[in-house]
């Protein structure tokens, strides 16, 4: 018999908020003013990823050695700058459904994201009121090592007090979805970007999907198949 579903963890970027295209033209035009290098393919290619390590495979291709923590720091303030110039993300067409079913089956929902962003609960509350609690989310802030390690998504079970057997993870990214795989998670990959599929696939992804309605709908039967 297939194991109940508990728990339903989610990236944050790409899978909640559409807001790849404005952090992948932040870091590509950001990246310029230090003598670094980024193509906006590339951004998504690392999304998943801290802002700490992304910054150092630049400053190891380009300046051949690691960034210094100041180095780290002033770069990426400066790409958040950029970033927060830009229009605000809308969420993702058919997130807030998606939530909204997740919570009504009962599994608890847990976010699993890079972000650093200070707001971040409040931005979540505002969008999706009544979904996320801050002992259930895992950021850039509690990790040491981001996607693809799988220590995130190892530690958003750890917060759930569950098994890798009893979640499922909804991803849209290269490196998400190995961190995913890589803890032994069943992994939803949503294609929301421009990557093809099978980059989704040779990631680890369980399956790829088209839209979070469809992730929606691979959910809700996956949750009456488990009861």
């Amino acid at each position: 018999m297939t194991v109940p579903v508990r728990a339903v963890l989610f990236d944050m970027d790409g899978v909640l908020f559409d807001s790849m295209p404005n952090h992948a033209y932040a870091w590509s035009h950001a990246m310029t003013q230090f003598g670094l290098a980024m193509t906006a393919e590339e951004a998504y290619m690392n999304e998943g990823r801290t802002g700490s390590g992304t910054i150092d495979i630049l400053a190891q291709r380009f300046w051949g050695r690691s960034a210094t923590e100041e180095e780290k720091q002033r770069i990426y303030a400066a790409k958040s700058a950029l970033f927060n110039t830009l229009p605000e993300a809308k969420p993702m067409p058919g997130a807030r459904d998606l939530l909204g079913m997740v919570k009504r089956a009962g599994k608890q929902i847990v976010l699993v994201t890079g972000s650093a962003q200070v707001s971040l609960l409040e931005h979540l509350e505002h969008h999706f009121p009544g979904c996320f609690r801050r002992e259930l989310m895992v950021t850039g802030f509690d990790v040491k090592h981001g996607k693809p390690h799988p220590e995130p998504y190892l530690m958003g079970l750890q917060k759930a007090g569950i098994q890798a057997s009893e979640a499922v993870v909804v991803e849209n990214a290269p490196l998400g979805v190995e961190a995913a795989h890589a803890a032994g998670i069943f992994t939803i990959a949503v294609n929301t970007g421009p990557l093809p599929n099978d980059i989704l696939r040779q990631s680890g992804a369980d399956v790829v999907l088209p839209d979070m309605k469809a992730a929606a709908m691979f959910l809700e039967e996956r949750f009456q198949e488990t009861e």
